[in-house]
């Protein structure tokens, strides 16, 4: 049993559940087919504002973003290589190039699936920043001979400089190889500041936990959450949120605004590339909320992070 399956995605999916989704399922002609023809939005993107001093959000793809906020510069879920896992290739080249990325403050890495920690991408980032990540991930972070490495629990806090780095809980599980299924822990980050508080949840399903995390974390201004990632439901349900999952999450936080990622980088599983956007507005429509509040970004976009 894996260290940390108690807190682990239920139920969870293993090989048999992925025989009959890419296998039994194709077979017998229930996979969702993408029509095709879909371009995921961008921006030409220089980095320059980047360096500025003023509080930014830019959304380099999938859940990867750089982050400007409480005088530091913040990567989420790194990933600027061109495919997960050697094997899936991106859609669309990094919303800005990493050469083009000033030097780091803080890496935040939220639990290990491959399209979240990559190794190649970490190499690339240096020593220079401060890694922090769930408990029983900063062995691979220091076999990279990185030594500012922080391990979280859930709950657990870190201050680096102006930034409050809260590790909270996520309803996922873990896994580099069959042999090491959940012995290192997931989660998301809440970054508080004093310009604002922002929240990156990883991946996550729908799950009571997002009540409690608002409650003892907010006021929320900006949630980062994913709205792609999610069909077959059957199968995805218990490990990823499908855009009303993602707007009942947000309703649940509290939050001021919600931030769309994990949708139109990569294809991970079944829904047509462009589908996570038009049901994410549709959800605001129906629930008549001010879509003024719902950002999806453009990759390469950088938008200020002002109250």
């Amino acid at each position: 049993m894996g260290r940390f399956d108690e807190r682990a995605t239920s139920p969870a999916r293993g090989p048999r559940d992925m025989l009959r989704w890419r296998i039994l399922d194709t077979i017998a002609g229930r996979r969702v087919k993408d029509p095709g023809g879909f371009v995921t939005p961008r921006r030409e993107n220089d980095g320059a504002a980047l360096a500025l001093a003023a509080p930014s959000l830019t959304w380099i793809g999938h859940a990867t973003f750089v982050m400007r906020l409480g005088g530091a510069l913040i990567a989420t879920d790194p990933i600027w290589s061109e495919r997960v896992g050697g094997v899936v290739k991106r859609k669309t080249a990094p919303g800005v190039a990493l050469e083009k990325v000033p030097p780091l403050d803080i890496v935040t890495v939220s639990h290990n699936h491959f399209d979240h920690l990559d190794l190649p991408t970490l190499k690339r980032l240096g020593k220079q920043a401060l890694y922090v990540t769930p408990l029983g991930n900063g062995e691979l972070l220091s076999r990279l001979g990185y030594e500012r490495v922080v391990e979280l629990d859930w709950w657990q806090s870190h201050r680096e400089g102006e930034v409050e780095i809260t590790l909270v809980p996520s309803r996922h599980w873990s896994m580099r190889a069959p042999w090491n299924r959940n012995d290192a822990l997931w989660g998301g980050f809440v970054y508080k500041t004093r310009e604002g508080t922002a929240y990156h949840s990883g991946d996550t399903a729908l799950f009571e936990g997002f009540r409690e995390i608002g409650e003892r974390c907010g006021p929320i201004d900006w949630a980062m959450l994913p709205i792609g990632a999610y069909e077959p439901r059957w199968f995805m349900e218990p490990q990823h949120c499908n855009p009303e999952d993602a707007g009942e999450a947000f309703l649940r936080l509290g939050a001021r605004n919600l931030v769309a990622m994990h949708w139109g980088t990569f294809r991970l599983t079944d829904e047509p590339m462009g589908e996570p956007p038009e049901r994410m507005r549709a959800f605001f429509r129906a629930r008549g909320l001010d879509e003024s509040r719902l950002w999806i970004l453009d990759v390469g976009e950088t938008r200020a992070l002002g109250r």
